[in-house]
């Protein structure tokens, strides 16, 4: 009988630890605020909203992976569903590690451009994609997902006049340039999301975005992603570039660089400070860096 009272004790004891654990990590992430994490996935992309109501957003997947280490770090331990998943084109930096999140997420919506990729990686993609009857929607400018609490993504590009003019049998298609750039609102709050766009692309859609927050700078930090016009147009108060240490592309580039500083936009780096988390009530926001 003692041996018993000390293992109902036992038991007993560890459910309310449990109990304790997961109502504070449920009053941890339901704080009514937006997050915006921008993973450290080495060379690629992979950004993770959750919104204030907690609908839970991921763009991109980044080369590999890590992105499923970096949803871990950021969503509660009994979470694996996506209410939405944008690829904003199917690079493999950018989409292979959508495949493994396919396969161990539940995920409602799976948006991306009109032009399918033609490699290995995208075509796995596909067919995880088809397991999970998944069917792929198309994103172009003037689309915009919203929510009646203030939360807004809106896609600036690309636009359907573009998509139409590609000639998608061509073998050197710059699938770069119709990368879907989405802007991220919520109240005065607003962050710019630019997938791998160059400043072409940019330079066309500032006026849209206009006056923005926090920059995902184009392209890993290319010199070739953002103009001295586009930050003048836009003036972001901080910007993160996404790119993996010691990179073969030298990615950010000098230019790109000095570009932000001569604007006076604040520089983060996933490669010098893993997942950086940005936190915004719709009047102000903060920093969070967890590693």
């Amino acid at each position: 009988k003692e041996r018993m009272k000390k293992f109902l004790l036992l038991i007993s004891t560890a459910l309310i630890i449990l109990s304790f654990l997961i109502l504070f990590a449920f009053l941890n992430y339901k704080d009514d605020k937006l997050h915006v994490v921008f993973c450290d996935v080495g060379q690629g992309d992979a950004i993770f909203i959750r919104t204030p109501r907690q609908a839970d957003i991921l763009i991109d997947g980044g080369p590999d992976d890590k992105v499923l280490e970096c949803l871990s770090r950021h969503m509660p331990f009994w979470d694996r569903s996506l209410d939405l998943v944008i690829m904003t084109h199917p690079d493999a930096d950018h989409s292979a590690g959508l495949i493994s999140v396919v396969e161990r997420y539940k995920i409602d919506n799976f948006y991306t451009e009109a032009v399918p990729g033609k490699t290995d990686v995208y075509k796995r993609l596909e067919a995880n994609l088809a397991k999970k009857k998944l069917s792929a929607k198309y994103l172009h400018s003037g689309d915009r997902i919203s929510d009646k609490h203030g939360f807004s993504m809106s896609t600036l590009w690309p636009s359907l006049e573009v998509i139409s003019k590609i000639d998608q049998k061509r073998a050197n298609l710059r699938l770069n340039e119709v990368s879907v750039i989405q802007l991220i609102s919520y109240g005065e709050f607003s962050t710019l999301l630019t997938g791998d766009a160059g400043f072409r692309v940019m330079d066309q859609i500032a006026e849209l975005a206009r006056s923005i927050n926090i920059l995902k700078v184009p392209h890993h930090g290319s010199k070739t992603g953002m103009s001295d016009s586009f930050l003048s147009i836009t003036n972001p108060e901080l910007s993160v570039i996404s790119s993996g240490k010691d990179n073969s592309y030298g990615h950010p580039a000098r230019e790109s660089l000095n570009l932000l500083k001569a604007h006076r936009v604040e520089i983060l780096r996933t490669d010098q400070m893993g997942d950086i988390e940005i936190i915004s009530d719709g009047k102000i926001y903060l920093l969070k860096n967890k590693n």
